[in-house]
């Protein structure tokens, strides 16, 4: 087993006001903190990894396929590996969650 303490990793401004912190990561998958500040955006993209994420405060707005998908405290989610999505914080509150991938993406290049 292995113990890594947030305050030995570093967050990045991934865009304009979304900060990700790259947290465990192991063979199979790997584990993300995220935060967006109110009005932030993250421009569609896709990625070979699964993604299933938990929002822990606030509420982000997915958009997937042309449709909004809005996805509040509490809420979990899955998007599967392969499908362009995008996000927005339409609130006036920072949005923060955790993100789990699958295979795991130990390294992004967080600007694509």
């Amino acid at each position: 087993m292995e113990r890594i303490g947030l305050s030995d990793r570093d967050s990045v401004e991934a865009v304009d006001d979304v900060y990700l912190t790259a947290l465990a990561a192991g063979d199979e998958m790997s584990l993300q903190e995220f935060e967006l500040q109110p009005g932030a955006t993250i421009p569609e993209h896709d990625h070979p990894h699964e993604q299933i994420g938990f929002v822990y405060e606030g509420e982000l707005t997915f958009l997937c396929d042309g449709e909004a998908v809005t996805i509040g405290e509490g809420d979990s989610y899955v998007i599967p590996g392969g499908q362009s999505h995008g996000v927005e914080n339409r609130g006036d509150v920072t949005v923060r969650g955790i993100d789990v991938f699958s295979p795991p993406r130990t390294d992004p290049d967080w600007a694509e």
